[in-house]
């Protein structure tokens, strides 16, 4: 088999790749522009991609592609109505990245919480050396015990989050985005209702018709004073010029692990907040835990072996 890994850069340099070369001649890309992805695949029998798009226009110049393995869950950046067509397998790995977006979810959540950003600068500048006081309570903060917890999109990531929310003492209720979601031990509100009720808010949803801009400058006014939103989904389900907007006029806290575009822009709006303590925005690391990867990687392992048996 030709196999073409297609931005290995995305799975990290720590991460053992060499088992792919069990399934053949194993050619690797640290990053692919889309200007070279023809060139790069269009012998390939197998293709590994994260990121890197492959539409219809790529697979009819692929005359030898078989399998397509999308190193991630989303499987937006392939044409999968002519992947079909083509009769060009194409797997996902789902499930692998679960533990690791539950555990940075509750990691942004206490950051800004704790307003862990300012009492360390405050150590580190000697403000505190200074004081002759044992400690610091210029900027409060309250615990999540007792506060209310909305979740928005309740798979198994929202789920294991409502559960570690609870075990904190939080009341927790949900939105489902499609719903349809509805089964579940916790209480189901509106998202309106959602907005205004919690002290934390937290977005696990997929991005699709029904949620992007699903937070906008329509509902971002209901978010309370004070509290904390959170997106671990998908970037474009949070206007972000809204929210910059938002950010400046009132007193809460967002913590994005996605954006709508990727890396940060230089001209998004976001960059030039007024209040910068307010935001907390971490470069799409939640799935992205050592033990995850490797997970990701079993799972691909495990897609060409079960494709090749076939």
């Amino acid at each position: 088999m030709n196999i073409v890994l297609l931005d290995a850069q995305t799975l990290g340099d720590d991460l053992d790749l060499s088992i792919l070369d069990t399934f053949g001649t194993v050619t690797k890309y640290q990053t692919t522009d889309a200007s070279k992805t023809l060139s790069r695949i269009e012998y390939a029998d197998i293709v590994i991609t994260n990121k890197v798009v492959i539409g219809a226009k790529i697979m009819d110049m692929c005359h030898n592609l078989k399998l397509i393995c999308i190193a991630a869950t989303g499987m937006n950046n392939v044409d999968l109505k002519a992947a079909k067509i083509k009769e060009i397998a194409v797997k996902n790995v789902a499930g692998y990245s679960t533990q690791s977006v539950i555990q940075h979810t509750f990691s942004m959540a206490l950051y800004l919480l704790e307003k862990i950003a300012y009492y360390n600068e405050v150590v580190q500048n000697d403000t505190w050396t200074k004081s002759n006081l044992f400690t610091d309570v210029s900027r409060p903060f309250y615990e999540i015990a007792g506060k209310k917890w909305g979740i928005i999109g309740f798979g198994a990531i929202g789920q294991g989050v409502a559960d570690i929310a609870t075990a904190f003492g939080a009341e927790v209720s949900y939105y489902s985005t499609s719903g349809k979601n509805l089964k579940h031990g916790y209480p189901h509100q509106n998202l309106e209702f959602l907005l205004k009720d919690s002290d934390i808010i937290s977005i696990h949803a997929p991005l699709n018709d029904d949620t992007y801009e699903l937070i906008n400058e329509i509902n971002l006014p209901f978010i309370k004073e004070d509290a904390i939103l959170l997106n671990l989904g998908r970037g474009g389900i949070i206007d972000e010029t809204d929210l910059s907007y938002e950010l400046d006029r009132k007193r809460f806290y967002a913590g994005l692990d996605v954006l709508e575009t990727e890396p940060l822009c230089e001209n998004n709006r976001l960059r030039e907040i007024k209040h910068k303590e307010r935001l907390l925005i971490t470069p799409h690391i939640a799935w992205s835990s050592i033990e995850a990867r490797k997970k990701l990687l079993a799972g691909i392992v495990k897609n060409i072996h079960t494709f090749l048996e076939k």
